[in-house]
């Protein structure tokens, strides 16, 4: 069958078109605030709608039907087309001039990575901020997620893109419907970021800070408008505990939030997946927490403002946070996890390969696969004991089909292939042993900071420009969870059947 390339372009400018209106979004954010780049994001938005309906209207008389092989390529492209587009308000204002830079930085921000390559974020114009941290809180839920929610009005069904864009090892819908089913997320999603950004304000921070953190937190981004991240109200521990709060809730399932929402709370108490994601939080926050009160040097100090090692509160505070914002792919930083002892810095980049529920907009492996991988293992060991058992693997009481355990098998398997070669490809270019892992693992799985060089307190400004490029690749098949990329760069992929 042969690939429908109308309904492909077509689809793309429609991503532009909201690529677009988001930017005057940020537009009107920069005249509010006077800082003098609001006809040049407003120039990036007008071009960007431009081409969007351009290709939209040379489309307009498409087949209107989709099959699987066009939603792999809508997603993937449509990724890296957001992140194209999305360049312009940085180049066009001068913030970011460098276009391999800039790149970086837009991919980082849809991929909800939070690396960056910007030294001084504090004198960059408050609109392109606001547009950073929407490039964020687009990829969090989903630019596909965001776009079928109208794909009624384009009469196009939008199955075949959901599950490209959510490719995990099963798929809760709340309603039958795909499009309903994405606006009741966004609706969720939307309302948690009303939520903390009135919170963070009666807290203390200002409106703007509170706006960005709080799109940068429920999309588990971690994009920051202080240089120091977090760490900089490190004498506000509300401010910490709200964000702490909303990284919990932005890494759990989604469709968990909605069942709490209509009153069906055994559904949360009883699903598995949300159970080990709450005691890895629990069990290992008690670890770092303990580690950090009884072995941490006094000396060491945190971003912005001295801690008090020994204080019991604190050293609860910061491994919290740091044990939540690594396993859920935030990237947020209070403090320099790789100066609190050696053990330490092995275990948080141990929580890089962790992630978040399936269902939540954190990146990494996801807790399901590994809750799969764990019951599979014992199993193995029952099979080996009883070779005519039949013995399926339970997920929530159900058993699940051995088609889903080899896909969490096979998916564990590529993307620990995908960060050794990632390692090695960031080795040729010349980058130290810790750090070449940390980047790896920490572009792969979204996270933001990684170690060594670029670590917690560092950016990825240092990054040769062609680094910066494979970062960004690892970024994108890590965001969509490899399959969706992969599969396009197999040749039978591309055959007409």
């Amino acid at each position: 069958m042969r690939l429908n390339y109308k309904i492909i372009f077509h689809f793309l400018g429609l991503l532009l078109l909201f690529n677009g209106g988001f930017m005057l979004l940020s537009a009107l954010v920069s005249f509010l605030y006077h800082d003098g780049v609001t006809l040049l994001i407003t120039a990036a938005g007008l071009i960007t709608l431009s081409i969007g309906g351009l290709v939209m209207l040379l489309t307009r008389s498409h087949r209107k039907e989709m099959n699987k092989r066009e939603g792999y390529i809508v997603v993937t492209f449509g990724w890296i087309i957001m992140s194209l587009s999305g360049t312009l308000p940085y180049v066009l204002t001068g913030s970011i001039p460098n276009f391999i830079n800039a790149f970086f930085e837009t991919m980082s921000g849809y991929t909800t990575t939070g690396a960056s390559i910007l030294n001084d974020i504090e004198i960059i114009p408050k609109g392109v901020l606001f547009w950073r941290s929407t490039t964020h809180w687009i990829g969090g839920m989903g630019i596909i997620v965001l776009a079928i929610a109208i794909l009624p009005l384009l009469g196009i069904g939008g199955m075949q893109l959901f599950a490209a864009e959510a490719p995990g090892p099963s798929a809760d819908k709340l309603h039958p419907r795909i499009t309903d089913t994405a606006k009741r997320l966004w609706l969720i999603y939307f309302g948690y970021t009303i939520a903390e950004t009135l919170l963070l304000k009666l807290a203390g921070m200002s409106l703007f800070d509170a706006m960005n953190h709080s799109m940068a937190t429920l999309s588990t981004g971690g994009f920051s408008t202080k240089n120091a991240s977090v760490a900089y109200w490190n004498g506000q521990p509300i401010i910490q505990y709200i964000i702490i709060l909303f990284m919990f809730l932005a890494g759990s399932n989604f469709v968990l939030s909605y069942f709490a929402f209509k009153g069906r709370i055994q559904k949360i108490i009883k699903d598995e997946e949300f159970k080990l994601y709450f005691k890895f939080v629990a069990i290992f926050t008690i670890i770092a927490a303990l580690i950090i009160y009884f072995k941490a040097d006094a000396s060491v100090s945190s971003i912005a403002h001295p801690m008090v090692w020994g204080e019991g509160e604190s050293a609860f505070r910061h491994a919290l946070f740091q044990v939540l914002t690594v396993i859920t792919t935030t990237g947020f930083v209070t403090a320099d996890y790789t100066l609190w002892t050696p053990f330490l810095m092995v275990f948080f980049f141990g929580l890089m390969f962790l992630g978040g529920s399936a269902g939540s907009t954190s990146g990494g492996v996801k807790v399901v696969r590994h809750l799969i991988l764990i019951k599979n293992g014992f199993l193995e060991f029952k099979r080996t004991l009883h070779p005519n058992a039949i013995l399926p693997v339970r997920y929530n009481t159900k058993a699940i089909s051995g088609q889903i355990v080899f896909n969490v098998l096979g998916f564990f398997i590529l993307y620990m292939l995908s960060f050794i070669i990632g390692a090695l490809v960031f080795s040729m270019f010349g980058i130290d042993f810790d750090s070449a892992i940390g980047l790896s693992a920490s572009s792969l799985g979204n996270v933001g900071p990684a170690l060594g060089d670029f670590g917690p307190v560092n950016n990825y400004a240092a990054l040769p420009p062609l680094a910066q490029l494979w970062s960004s690749f690892l970024m994108l098949i890590g965001r969509l969870e490899l399959f969706t990329v992969l599969i396009l760069l197999s040749p039978f992929f591309w055959r007409n059947r």
